[in-house]
């Protein structure tokens, strides 16, 4: 694929979103909040990293920073292999319905499908967790933009979901599709609460501040 959807600017890619094509869709938009997410990790990180109030932890943050970078990175590429993924899906569906292929073609594609959400639900998971800890140790200043990434990767991972269920609701392989439909439910159950409780627990401090 030469065309990169995270090369594109802001309104290009909403407007992409927004049209009747298949490609970016829900995973696509998934991934990027999800990055989004992460992003924000790292911004608190580095208003943090040089204030002498915190020098006692910036080892500590620069390497959460690094961290949330890679996950940045990841759900970015995750952008671009979730539209790749489309196409096999799609030339799937185009074979005729009585060609004896058809069908093993069908689940190949709609399983390779599924990988790319799945590792989104990963990377949001990563995100999470570094959240967390970034909420520790950086800047109070910075606490609202944690709160804010806590929020948009809660968000990344439902959606990531749906688009791992969409899939394997689809697969004739069912001991197959409950293994990956488990793998993403468990995390799922575990990091958006997490991650809805790190909001909830900096939004009650801010609020608590002007009382």
């Amino acid at each position: 694929m030469d065309e990169r959807y995270t090369e594109l600017s802001c309104e290009e890619f909403s407007d992409r979103l927004a049209a009747r094509e298949s490609v970016p869709g829900g995973g696509g938009a998934a991934a990027l909040v999800g990055a989004l997410g992460a992003a924000l990790c790292s911004m608190a990180g580095s208003f943090t990293v040089g204030k002498p109030r915190y020098a006692s932890v910036e080892d500590e943050v620069r390497a959460l920073v690094d961290e949330a970078e890679d996950v940045r990175y990841r759900l970015l590429e995750l952008v671009e292999e979730d539209a790749e993924g489309f196409a096999p899906l799609a030339a799937a569906y185009a074979i005729p319905r009585d060609d004896p292929g058809r069908a093993e073609a069908l689940e190949r594609a709609t399983e390779a499908a599924a990988m790319a959400p799945l590792a989104m639900v990963g990377e949001c998971c990563r995100a999470v967790s570094l959240l967390e800890r970034m909420g520790e140790r950086c800047s109070r200043l910075l606490a609202s933009d944690v709160a804010c990434g806590a929020l948009l990767v809660r968000a990344a991972l439902g959606a990531a979901s749906v688009n791992v269920y969409v899939n394997t609701a689809s697969l004739a392989d069912r001991a197959q599709a409950a293994a990956i439909e488990s793998a993403c439910e468990e995390l799922v159950e575990e990091y958006v609460p997490r991650a809805e409780r790190l909001a909830e627990s900096v939004l009650e401090d801010i609020r608590g501040r002007s009382r």
